[in-house]
């Protein structure tokens, strides 16, 4: 029996794997672990009939796997230090800092301000959007400001935090599968993320003036709530200050997050010495639970641990078993070839790659997956003409995480138009930073501005 698959056998098995994972996602609403799961299952059982050796399948799986062992481990190190941080007030700290900054008469451009440093502060759109961001809406409404427009502003800052933040999974997932430092992947994803930032902070400031006044009462019992039940203080800033510098001197992701845990565990006991052991370890271990009584902060606040990335970590191993196995037996290069062949300039390559992950988000709505499939798919290319994985890494991010939001039927998209009760298609020309990240992407790639080479091409 010939093994050798061919690219129209490639093409049917890619297209029907697409199928079923956004019929399971989209159509059936299920986790992404289930469609993933049946999908490997019904490929190995493809595979045994195609008569690949049972070994040969184990490989792939092991390869795929292997490449996420350091990176799962930072995912756990990461749910800790979230934990430790909002024990500690380094997360209400820059809160509070940012409730300081709405404006009620540039209440647009500050809503985005305000997000964009709460979804830096703790890594997740999700609860961002979910927590502070439907408070900011409600603000919104009772100034008559154009839902469509406020909900816009409030994505963008929770898609810039959460894209930048180093306690985010996507930002880690996509430095993971590109094989790169997690800290000098997002110095690298400045080029696109600093102008799209400045735009989107320009069309929110010319769009959303208002003469209006409106009560910030909401905003200060949230404040006032944070400061009764955590320790917020300018100390606050030690450990981001750490991890800035830690990147600046290019650190390792490992030791930095166990630096800045250890720092903010010793900040725990001297702003408690009663704190207990066993309490850390529970704390560690499944995060932080708040009681403050505010339903905002109790939502906003109550994360962390390792347990809360299992989910997480679990897709990720079955994605990355799901690529090892299209990688190691040809599938993905079969299929990809003829496209790979003609990309042979940067321009195009990273084109490509956002586009692809566009497509996926269309097709299937699951931004991890339209993370790590292009990586997958393009990862031999970019190593072919001799960029950096890192160019890698800032185009799955441009085109994977950041695009999820704005597709209807997408995980990403679908939550946060129920979470604000505005459609996706409403809010989408205002979520202009989701807008702008890829087009600067890729500028990028074109240009050469900001492109980052091998070093020995370089040399």
């Amino acid at each position: 029996m010939n093994k050798q698959i061919s690219f129209k056998e490639a093409v049917t098995i890619l297209i029907l794997m697409l199928v079923m994972l956004g019929w399971g996602v989209i159509g059936f609403g299920m986790s992404p672990q289930i469609p993933v799961l049946t999908v490997i299952a019904l490929l190995i059982f493809w595979l045994q009939i195609r008569g690949f050796e049972w070994e040969e399948v184990m490989k792939g799986i092991s390869q795929g796997i292997s490449t996420a062992i350091v990176p799962i481990f930072i995912f756990l190190l990461i749910g800790t230090l979230i934990a430790v941080w909002i024990q500690a007030g380094i997360i209400p700290s820059l809160m509070v800092l940012g409730f300081h900054m709405i404006s009620s008469h540039f209440f647009v451009p500050s809503v985005f301000l305000v997000c964009s440093l709460v979804g830096l502060a703790i890594g997740s759109g999700f609860t961002t959007v979910s927590t502070v961001g439907i408070a900011l809406f409600g603000m919104g409404s009772t100034l008559g400001i154009n839902p469509a427009l406020t909900a816009g502003a409030i994505i963008s800052g929770a898609v810039f935090g959460d894209k930048m933040s180093p306690l985010s999974d996507s930002t880690n997932l996509a430095s993971a599968v590109a094989e790169t430092d997690l800290f000098d992947h997002i110095k690298n994803m400045m080029w696109s993320t600093i102008p799209a930032f400045i735009g989107s902070l320009l069309f929110f400031f010319f769009l959303g003036q208002s003469n209006k006044a409106t009560s910030l009462a909401g905003i200060a019992a949230v404040e006032s709530s944070l400061r009764q039940n955590f320790s917020v203080s300018f100390w606050a800033a030690l450990p981001i200050i750490l991890m800035f510098a830690c990147a600046w001197k290019k650190v390792p992701a490992i030791q930095t997050l166990f630096a800045n845990i250890f720092l903010s565990v010793a900040m725990i006991f001297v702003q408690n010495p009663g704190f207990k052991m066993q309490k850390l370890a529970t704390l560690i271990e499944s995060g932080y639970v708040s009681n403050s009584g505010n339903k905002t902060i109790d939502a906003l606040l109550t994360r962390g641990g390792i347990s809360s990335m299992m989910g997480t970590v679990s897709l990720i191993i079955m994605t990355l078993a799901l690529g090892g196995i299209l990688m190691h037996l040809g599938i993905i290069d079969s299929a990809m070839k003829p496209l790979v062949e003609c990309l042979k300039k940067p321009g195009r390559l990273i084109l490509t790659t956002i586009m692809a992950g566009i497509g996926i988000n269309l097709f299937v709505g699951e931004q991890y997956l339209s993370v790590i499939l292009p990586a997958n798919a393009f990862k031999p290319a970019y190593k072919r003409i001799g960029l950096d994985p890192l160019a890698l890494s800032r185009a799955l991010e441009d085109g994977g995480s950041v695009i999820n939001y704005l597709i209807p039927w997408g995980v990403a998209g679908s939550f946060v138009a129920s979470a604000l009760g505005v459609p996706v298609l409403d809010f989408l020309p205002f979520t202009m930073f989701s807008l702008l990240s890829p087009v600067f992407s890729i500028l990028s790639g074109f240009t050469g501005i900001g492109l980052k080479w091998e070093q020995e091409k370089v040399a």
